[in-house]
């Protein structure tokens, strides 16, 4: 049985975003356009599918790392922060995403059954949501065509 660690990430998230897409799992509220991702940005995303594709992302972070929260998964998706130190010589300092994004994201997971909540501890995928992960996991290994895949097969 193929797995979500048996293909690359990146084949396995825009696939997984593709399905959110296809069956309205997750929707990209209105102030989403405007909303920069984290201090560390100067502008928001440019992608037409910057939220099915976070959300995939985050359904397979949960999955890999969970029960993680919300706070981890700040740190992870956040970046260097540029604005102040931008021209000068002291090194560049840590900042996180925005938690807005994250959270909302997983609300709309929890409500599509992929992503549940564990008391104290985060939030942990479901049994929905490792179906999801896996079944398109498999999907994705059927259609790459790199011989050192085919051990998994």
């Amino acid at each position: 049985m193929t797995t979500l660690y048996d293909v690359p990430a990146d084949d396995l998230i825009e696939a997984v975003a593709d399905r959110l897409a296809e069956e309205g799992a997750v929707e990209e509220p209105d102030w989403a356009a405007f909303t920069k991702t984290g201090n560390s940005r100067e502008l928001p995303p440019e992608q037409d599918d910057f939220w099915q594709t976070r959300a995939a992302s985050l359904l397979r972070k949960v999955a890999d790392q969970g029960p993680i929260g919300v706070g981890s998964l700040q740190t992870e998706y956040g970046g260097a922060k540029q604005g102040s130190n931008r021209y000068k010589v002291r090194p560049a300092s840590k900042t996180e995403a925005s938690g807005k994004i994250i959270r909302t994201i997983l609300t709309q997971l929890e409500d599509a059954g992929y992503v549940e909540t564990a008391d104290g501890e985060g939030r942990r995928v479901s049994g929905d949501g490792r179906a999801l992960l896996d079944d398109v996991a498999s999907e994705v290994l059927e259609s790459l065509d790199r011989p050192e895949l085919e051990r998994y097969a």
